[in-house]
């Protein structure tokens, strides 16, 4: 498959609210592949489908350090979330900068796999944080239009506070 270019901020693609995806094909696959390919080779830990230029709602996500956690999602919807936890958060859309974000502790989401089979997944921590961080992307929502408060270079760099709640 093939690696994919990421949109930056400031494309106006990151903006836009992405149609649901209608189709589970061939086209769907590689697409989720790639995506897939791409997130890993930006060490990042997900991906959306505006974040290549692809205006759908579709979305990978893995937290796991090893990458055996793909999680392949498909107009996906939250339909729960409870708690909250506080954190630094950076995109791949938008490199070099890093933000601290409230988001919920736990979600309930609901997808369809590449299939179209419906799946239902919960999850908490760091997992909720990215699935959170990801569908916000298919609704033309970056981290930068909720975060607290932006970090400054040496935060990025070391310790902060919030890392402790984590």
């Amino acid at each position: 498959m093939a690696t994919r270019k990421i949109v930056k901020i400031g494309d106006e693609t990151l903006r836009k609210v992405c149609r649901k995806q209608e189709k589970f094909d061939l086209r769907l696959a590689i697409l989720l592949k790639d995506m897939a390919e791409t997130m890993y080779k930006a060490e990042g830990v997900g991906l959306a489908a505006p974040q290549v230029g692809i205006l759908r709602r579709i979305a990978v996500v893995d937290v796991t350090a090893d990458h055996t956690g793909l999680r392949e999602m498909v107009n996906p919807e939250i339909i729960e979330s409870s708690g909250s936890q506080t954190g630094r958060e950076g995109c791949l859309s938008v490199p070099g900068r890093q933000g601290v974000v409230t988001r919920p502790n736990h979600v309930r989401v609901k997808f369809q796999d590449r299939h179209g089979k419906p799946v239902e997944l919960e999850a908490e921590g760091f997992e909720a944080r990215a699935i959170c961080h990801e569908l916000d992307h298919l609704d033309g929502k970056l981290y930068v239009d909720m975060m607290d408060r932006e970090l400054t270079e040496e935060e990025i760099e070391g310790h902060i506070p919030e890392d402790d709640q984590t």
